[in-house]
């Protein structure tokens, strides 16, 4: 008997559609009345405000129109791939990554099992500042490359970098688009409560990544160099120096990103911009001329374009789910049976509440300014503090990351470095559950010594 084989990605975000309009001819429609919270900018819903209205099914046609409505709401974050991509290929094709890769093994000599816990611990940092996400996806070629040369499987490219990226940004105590900006929703001071999940964070991380090291480690084997060779029989290379000063000149764009991002507040567009003249610059630099250049991006186009596009497909389920007015019945439908529960359950209901909202809703920030204006009002007429309820949303929608096929960034890292969904499934599912049960302690503990 043959094993079961999830559909292809793109199959299965299309499935996912077609059942959110399934769903607008089964659910309710209903609406909550929103209002302009000063503290954050956004549009948040008024607790006890939800009503019908009229019915709004989603049409065979409707679906149709709703797939490029997706990919035009993602084009920010769809053109940043796209040219991160095509920046990177044209790194590559100077012969920096291979540069960079010799020389980090040179160094490692020996030590190669330490480079995985590294790399994870580097993206965790950077899920924990910023919710770095979709930013990872034209790295690719960077972590093929050295998971090729360490003889490592291809899955633990994932695994350390926007799985140790999901980790961190769930279980972290500053990152603005989940904790911020639920913190300001509640009301409660920025960074309140962030030694309590300094500590919970420090132990998912290393959790994580041990577990990425040992399956890297079990599933080792002896290093692909062919690949390598091909590469350098395609074309040619830069020599000399021009190698490391163009791995320099990238790595000080990603100590631009960091800053950017981080201090400036950084969009899309600016970091796309900065990816666009890394591009530019490492081909000058590296010798690619101005039409080897334009090249290396073509070729990073079309190799990334599936992956980018992806993000847009996913983003037409949410689409979808809004246009059938029926995106706050869910969010209702799941969160009013808690407030018949005992303090401790109600909390842990909230984490198994954002755990399933995040299926249909799969932005961060969005969740939250969906659901922390219902929860927070519940939390205070439950006797739970406003932080526990906090918690209970970072946890709960932040690692599902890990497992929703409605993720469009891990969905669309799964296509770009070949591995099938139900590989992922069976290496992060335990984790999953695992890191799950310690948000669990943590919201329980939370409520015992009153963070």
């Amino acid at each position: 008997m043959n094993r079961f084989r999830f559909p292809h990605p793109l199959v299965l975000i299309v499935g996912f559609i077609i059942l959110a309009a399934a769903l607008s001819y089964v659910l309710p429609a209903g609406e909550f009345v929103r209002r302009l919270d000063p503290a954050t900018g956004r549009q948040v819903v008024v607790a006890g405000s939800y009503h019908a209205v009229p019915a709004a099914p989603v049409g065979p046609l409707d679906v149709l129109v709703d797939v490029p409505k997706g990919l035009a709401d993602a084009a920010a974050v769809v053109f940043l791939i796209f040219l991160a991509g095509g920046a990177f290929t044209v790194v590559d094709q100077t012969g920096a990554l291979r540069f960079g890769v010799d020389w980090l093994l040179r160094r490692a000599h020996g030590r190669e099992v330490l480079v995985i816990p590294l790399v994870g611990l580097l993206f965790a940092i950077m899920g924990a500042l910023e919710n770095m996400g979709e930013e990872i996806i034209p790295l690719v070629p960077v972590l093929l490359v050295l998971m090729r040369r360490l003889g490592y499987p291809v899955l633990t490219a994932v695994a350390a970098s926007v799985g140790a990226a999901f980790v961190g940004a769930a279980f972290s105590p500053i990152n603005p688009f989940q904790v911020g900006i639920a913190q300001k929703l509640a009301q409660l001071p920025l960074l309140s409560g962030g030694a309590y999940r300094l500590g919970f964070l420090v132990v998912a991380v290393a959790g994580w990544l041990w577990a990425t090291t040992r399956h890297a480690v079990r599933h080792r084997q002896a290093p692909d160099l062919t690949a390598d060779a091909a590469e350098a029989a395609a074309g040619p290379v830069a020599s000399g120096g021009r190698p490391g000063l163009v791995l320099l000149l990238m790595l000080a764009a990603f100590g631009v990103f960091a800053y950017g991002v981080v201090q400036l507040h950084w969009e899309f567009e600016q970091m796309s911009a900065l990816f666009l003249g890394l591009g530019l610059a490492a081909g000058l630099l590296g010798g690619r001329g101005l039409t080897g250049t334009a090249e290396g991006f073509i070729a990073g186009f079309r190799d990334i374009a599936f992956s980018a596009l992806l993000i847009g497909f996913a983003r037409a389920i949410f689409v979808v789910l809004e246009q059938g007015r029926i995106v706050d019945t869910i969010v209702h439908g799941l969160a009013e049976p808690l407030g018949h529960l005992p303090v401790a359950l109600a909390a842990l209901g909230m984490m198994g509440v954002q755990t399933l909202l995040h299926v249909p809703v799969p932005s961060g920030s969005g969740q939250a300014t969906l659901t922390m204006p219902l929860l927070v009002p519940l939390s205070d007429i439950l006797g739970l503090s406003r932080q526990v309820t906090v918690l209970a949303f970072q946890y709960g929608a932040g690692l599902c990351e890990l497992i929703t096929p409605t993720n469009g960034t891990l969905m669309a890292m799964l296509a770009a470095t070949g591995v099938r969904f139900e590989q992922w499934l069976k290496f992060a599912a335990p984790l999953w559950a695992a890191l799950f049960a310690l948000g669990a302690v943590a919201v329980v503990m939370g409520i015992i010594v009153g963070v």
